[in-house]
């Protein structure tokens, strides 16, 4: 959600995100509550964090408090460390309906805390 809001807020960027444990799969749940802001992320692939350590970026940023704390080093260049935590929406129980709520109620939050930070470095 973080990599589909920071892009459209400026499509200049690059953004690349990446999980410690990715799934094989984009949740279905979160293709659904982005669609619903206008933001289509269903050609998204899971990536392993792995594959971007030895590259240089101007901010790494974890948002789930697991990924905080197994987040490997970076062997490029890295500015800026920053963690921006969330709960995991994938944790969510109940029906169908019930995790929606869930899953737009970190999808805001995304939205807020991404766009408080976009707006932070100046872009």
């Amino acid at each position: 959600m973080a990599e589909g809001f920071l892009k459209s807020f400026d499509k200049s960027i690059a953004v690349y995100s990446a999980g410690t444990k990715p799934e094989k799969n984009i949740n279905p749940y979160t293709i659904k509550v982005m669609n619903e802001v206008g933001i289509d992320i269903s050609k998204y692939k899971p990536k392993n964090i792995n594959q971007f350590i030895n590259q240089s970026f101007d901010f790494v940023i974890t948002v789930c408090d697991n990924a905080k704390e197994m987040c490997p080093a970076f062997n490029g260049k890295v500015k800026k460390m920053l963690h921006i935590g969330f709960n995991d929406p994938a944790a969510a129980k109940g029906s169908t309906a019930e995790k929606l709520l869930v899953y737009r109620k970190i999808r805001d939050e995304i939205k807020q805390e991404f766009l408080t930070f976009y707006i932070k470095i100046g872009n």
